[in-house]
């Protein structure tokens, strides 16, 4: 494949970042604004030894799936990667996305996936779904302050206050923001020279109170006329927060390190469930309410509380998991790096009359091994306990030290809530391989429609020895038949426990074996006592046998 080359291609996949996914003569190409099930004509504009980058020309045969998008700037924006694709297309896209990495970077066998996988939850309404929105301000080719969202992978801003993700509210707002910049020629900050004053406006909405919140972050300390706009915004219905976050800074970052109050509360509140929040301006809160109750209480289901557990909640952020937690459990412990996080987290469960929970600052990756040592030292012969352990990271996962202290600690359940399916398959593959821990159930919820993102919720459960019975286990008196040579009881062992990551015993073994028609010795398993319960293989592990069996060609 060559620069230039024109070439047709059918799109059978998306890629990371919302382009279409397709191969010629086994080429792969990505192009951008192409949908699975389209044909394309793509002009090749950088080529690699095994893969490259293509313009989309023209659509010769659009997909099945393919739809008119509500937002007309679709295409051009990053925010909206595949608002093309219909949204039944889209949920089954990112069904199949998370299984992939589980299989291929988890070590899961579609078999298993399948038996474990619960289906993804999605939205009745996928638009119009965001309480967060930061939009950039830049300057138009007319001179006149502009504002919107960038385009893709540039940091271009595509004119655009009326976005189908975000609230009514924001173009209100944005619109007597710009107004107001007009009039008092207030200029908008240029990323290239470092000058102007409006980098960005934050804007937040509290879906269940109606609460508005406005921020600004400016390269400076102050907002030039800045009764006449406070004016102008309070007058809007649920107006509560206005504040100002300076950021003098030659940086990608948004948000300054502080903020002001410039009118009304350095806060808005807001509900998820019957649990009550507080969010301030640097906040981090899950943007999508009515799918985070559904993802948090997915969690809560997973951490199967009866009220006796010790939880420990991992990422913490502002609290939110944790609290819902600590409506079931006996003890939590929230834990999260960022101060103000845990300022607001503590805000949280004194709000909500919650006083079950402990929240400590610092790296998850560093305050719960700490924590682990310490319990030690301070108490010879006993480790730190946790019943559950939470754990919700950032895209990057977890780091192994971290892992390393979950499987120390032994916590009955371990529910991880993952943005990353590809970090969330690395970490899995690492608990799971230890053989400590067997992955129960997995689901995905769609928090991110018409974006390639998505959220999923695993749970991991301890893996227990089986009961034991007494037995005569002879294995010179096997009756060793041809198909029972080719692998030993512990080779179906290990297969069973790196595959499906399951534990299981010589009598599972050899009862699955009996119903699959391979002869097994005679006194194999035989009981001692006459009146003996001998238990009997679960389905989960005959299922995992089977596979073995299958593997060694014994059936």
């Amino acid at each position: 494949m060559q620069k230039n080359d024109l070439v047709t291609v059918i799109i059978e996949d998306i890629g990371i970042h919302g382009e279409g996914i397709g191969k010629v003569d086994g080429y792969t190409l990505f192009i951008k604004d192409a949908i699975i099930g389209d044909v394309v004509e793509a002009k090749v504009m950088k080529a690699k030894k095994n893969y490259g980058y293509a313009r989309l020309m023209r659509i010769v045969k659009p997909s099945k799936h393919r739809v008119e998008p509500k937002c007309r700037f679709a295409r051009k924006c990053g925010g909206c990667q595949i608002q093309e694709m219909d949204y039944e297309k889209q949920l089954e896209f990112k069904q199949k996305k998370v299984w992939g990495n589980l299989e291929r970077i988890g070590g899961f066998t579609p078999e298993f996936l399948e038996r474990t996988m619960e289906p993804i939850i999605g939205m009745d309404e996928p638009f119009h779904y965001r309480n967060k929105a930061q939009f950039p301000f830049g300057t138009g080719k007319d001179g006149q302050p502009v504002t919107g969202f960038y385009a893709e992978r540039t940091h271009d801003i595509i004119a655009n206050t009326d976005c189908a993700l975000g609230v009514a509210e924001n173009r209100e707002i944005l619109e007597t923001v710009l107004s107001f910049m007009k009039k008092y020629k207030i200029p908008s900050y240029d990323e290239k020279t470092g000058k102007g004053l409006i980098r960005h406006v934050l804007i937040r909405y509290g879906f269940a109170t109606k609460e508005i919140m406005v921020c600004f972050v400016v390269n400076g300390s102050t907002l030039p006329h800045q009764e006449e706009l406070l004016k102008q915004l309070c007058k809007m219905k649920g107006m509560t927060s206005i504040t100002l976050s300076p950021n003098t800074k030659r940086t990608n970052v948004i948000m300054g390190d502080s903020y002001k109050i410039l009118w009304g509360r350095g806060y808005i509140t807001d509900y998820i469930g019957a649990v009550k929040y507080q969010i301030s301006p640097l906040s981090f809160y899950q943007v999508n309410p009515a799918q985070t109750e559904k993802l948090y209480g997915l969690a809560l289901d997973y951490a199967c509380l009866t009220g006796k557990e010790i939880v420990w909640d991992l990422y913490c952020g502002i609290g939110t998991i944790s609290l819902f937690l600590a409506q079931k459990a006996k003890e939590v412990h929230g834990v999260e790096i960022v101060p103000q996080a845990i300022e607001d987290a503590r805000q949280n469960a004194q709000l909500n009359e919650i006083e079950n929970v402990t929240f400590y600052t610092g790296k998850s990756e560093e305050v719960l091994p700490e924590y682990y040592d310490n319990y030690a030292k301070e108490h010879p012969g006993k480790s730190a306990h946790a019943d559950v352990i939470v754990v919700d990271p950032p895209r990057k996962g977890c780091e192994e030290t971290l892992l390393r202290t979950m499987l120390e600690m032994k916590p009955e359940r371990i529910v991880y809530v993952s943005c990353d399916s590809a970090t969330l398959a690395r970490d899995l593959r690492y608990l799971c391989e230890s053989g400590e821990y067997a992955l129960v159930k997995w689901r995905t919820v769609d928090q991110f429609p018409m974006s390639v993102h998505v959220e999923t919720v695993v749970l991991l459960s301890q893996q227990k020895p089986d009961d034991t019975i007494e037995i005569d286990l002879d294995l010179d008196e096997l009756d060793a038949t041809s198909a029972e040579l080719k692998a030993t009881y512990q080779e179906i062992k290990d297969y069973v426990l790196k595959e499906f990551g399951l534990k299981v015993s010589s009598l599972y073994i050899s009862q699955v074996k009996r119903k699959c028609g391979i002869e097994v010795g005679e006194n194999y398993n035989l009981p001692k006592s006459e009146n003996a319960r001998v238990p009997q293989c679960p389905k989960e592990k005959e299922d995992a046998i089977k596979a073995a069996l299958k593997y060694y060609a014994m059936i």
